[in-house]
């Protein structure tokens, strides 16, 4: 930046005599940056006044620069302005100015490297201008610039313009009968089904690839649409491309496969998942993997059916296929919600044996197993085992053992463990975590320790749903603080949660029984303007239609 300062009062001087003509140093300059010398020496004081006079850059519109400022001479200032200077706003600017003023038609370079530039620095509103410009003036990015601009502008969230550059690409390789490489389209494809575009993700799929001959859609294309579709449960949709992939000469391969398994077991649809693992099984082409079995044994056990799975985890060792981790802690985890905990400890102990380190889901299932069964001091005794090999509990640990002990009553304990997780930064606490210890600490009438816990809740940056405000409500109608209870209603209202009819009738009923009707009354009313009929808790957190009131 610093080799040319010196020569700045000389260009001043040189810019007056252009500017003005007053001066005979016009006849001994340059008149036109023609030499490499003069061009270079143009280049410098141009980009010197846009550092000195932005923002304003009225400069350029002069006559002067009109007739000498040529595109290879703009190449350079853009280039350097943003590379020397790190300042593509301004050279973006200059850019802008040139082109709407002096009617400048910019080189493939220049545009090449804004958008670049822009992109990199996150000034994706720019970039798109200079794109809407590259495209008016006869240019579109080529292949080297395609997969960078797309995955930029879609990263940013602006899947329409990313949407049209490829497009606009796909239009003119028809023309010219070339292909699109099936890895911008691909990845394109990828962001919008992981961003939950699936719709978009469908409609680019089927309007423009499928139709467009320089889209040559390969079977990865067709296996990111059923992916998508199938996080999204739609199973069904997914299946349509599988039937009609091979049209396209694209052979199904594993990971088609394994996608249409996993989204069958989302749906429960897991016999049908078991028939493409035979499918699987007849074929040469390919071999059931673990992920395979993983996704039909991990489907059983969601089902509740531990037997089928056991069938399935016996048969994929016998056919040389290792369990993984995530087998385990599957069918561990699907004996442990059957009841099934000798079979959990067993397959535990089997993990173990074949190498695998149990991690942090092998102990919550196992705790959750055996607190089911009652067997809470098991559950106790293997939470402690976790923390002596080191393996840090989760949210779901903590939950699982928090409820369980205020089923028995064990609040204090309960109470500790929730105080080793307030201490814990990476872990943001949703309601059902506090939710049973402050419905224990009502019902054994000790409100003002349930707001404690309340306190600590919001401490931590967690929002009280709807269980939260009616167990609270209720605590305070079983103390007799009325008041309080039509606080926390109101509370309740102004944060958005709408409560159930089970909250709003018990709530009247224990006002009325106060002899607060009054009160009542108007919750009623207002109750019959905003709450839907419908609004149905079907599994209440406890038995509110029969609260016991203070008064």
């Amino acid at each position: 930046m610093q080799f040319w300062a010196p020569r700045v009062p000389i260009s001043k001087v040189f810019l007056a005599s252009f500017f003005h003509g007053r001066s005979s140093l016009v006849e001994s300059s340059p008149p036109s940056p023609s030499s490499p010398s003069s061009t270079l020496w143009f280049v410098k004081v141009v980009c010197t006044l846009c550092i000195r006079r932005s923002p304003s850059l009225a400069f350029v519109e002069t006559d002067y620069f009109r007739v000498n400022l040529n595109p290879s001479v703009a190449f350079a200032v853009v280039y350097h302005i943003n590379s020397r200077f790190n300042n593509p706003d301004l050279a973006f600017t200059f850019f802008r100015c040139s082109r709407l003023h002096l009617n400048l038609i910019h080189l493939e370079s220049t545009f090449d490297l804004l958008l670049r530039s822009l992109c990199q620095m996150g000034r994706h509103d720019s970039a798109e201008l200079v794109y809407q410009y590259m495209k008016s003036d006869g240019f579109l990015p080529d292949s080297s610039l395609l997969d960078f601009v797309v995955s930029s502008f879609a990263n940013a969230g602006k899947f329409r313009i990313a949407e049209e550059i490829l497009i606009a690409r796909a239009e003119y390789c028809n023309e010219k009968n070339e292909i699109v490489s099936s890895f911008v389209y691909n990845n394109f494809l990828s962001m919008l089904t992981n961003k939950n575009r699936i719709d978009e993700a469908v409609l680019f799929f089927k309007s423009h690839i499928l139709r467009l001959k320089s889209f040559c859609p390969d079977t990865c294309s067709f296996n990111i649409v059923m992916r998508g579709l199938c996080r999204a449960s739609k199973v069904d949709k997914a299946f349509e491309f599988f039937d009609v992939m091979r049209s396209f000469s694209c052979s199904p391969d594993l990971v088609t496969y394994n996608t249409l398994i996993n989204g069958l077991c989302r749906v429960g649809k897991v016999d049908r998942a078991e028939e493409l693992l035979r499918e699987i099984k007849v074929q040469s082409e390919f071999s059931a993997d673990v992920v395979t079995y993983t996704s039909v044994i991990s489907g059983y056990c969601k089902l509740g059916q531990t037997d089928a799975a056991a069938f399935l985890f016996e048969e994929m060792i016998n056919n040389g296929i290792r369990p993984n981790l995530f087998t385990f802690n599957a069918i561990i985890d699907g004996f442990g919600k059957k009841g099934e905990v000798a079979s959990a400890s067993k397959m535990y102990e089997r993990m173990v044996a074949t190498g695998f380190r149990p991690d942090v889901v092998t102990f919550t299932s196992l705790i959750d197993g055996h607190c089911r069964c009652g067997d809470l001091g098991q559950g106790i005794h293997l939470f402690n085992e976790m923390n002596e090999k080191r393996v840090a509990p989760n949210v779901f640990t903590f939950s699982v053992l928090i409820s369980a002990l205020c089923k028995e009553n064990r609040l204090n304990e309960a109470r500790d463990l929730l105080i080793q997780l307030k201490w814990r930064e990476d872990i943001v606490p949703p309601p059902f975590v506090y939710n049973p210890l402050i419905d224990g600490y009502c019902k054994a009438g000790n409100v003002d320790e349930a707001n404690t816990i309340v306190a600590e809740m919001e401490a931590k940056g967690c929002v009280h749903d709807k269980m939260t405000f009616t167990i609270l409500i209720l605590g305070h109608c079983m103390k007799g603080r009325m008041f309080e209870a039509i606080g926390m209603y109101n509370k309740m209202l102004s944060v958005g949660c709408v409560p159930d009819n089970i909250t709003m009738s018990s709530l009247i009923s224990c006002l009325r029984k106060a002899g607060m009707a009054r009160e009542a009354n108007e919750i009623e009313q207002k109750a019959l303007f905003s709450v839907p009929s419908s609004s149905k808790r079907s599994n209440p957190v406890r038995n509110n239609m029969n609260v016991t009131v203070a008064v």
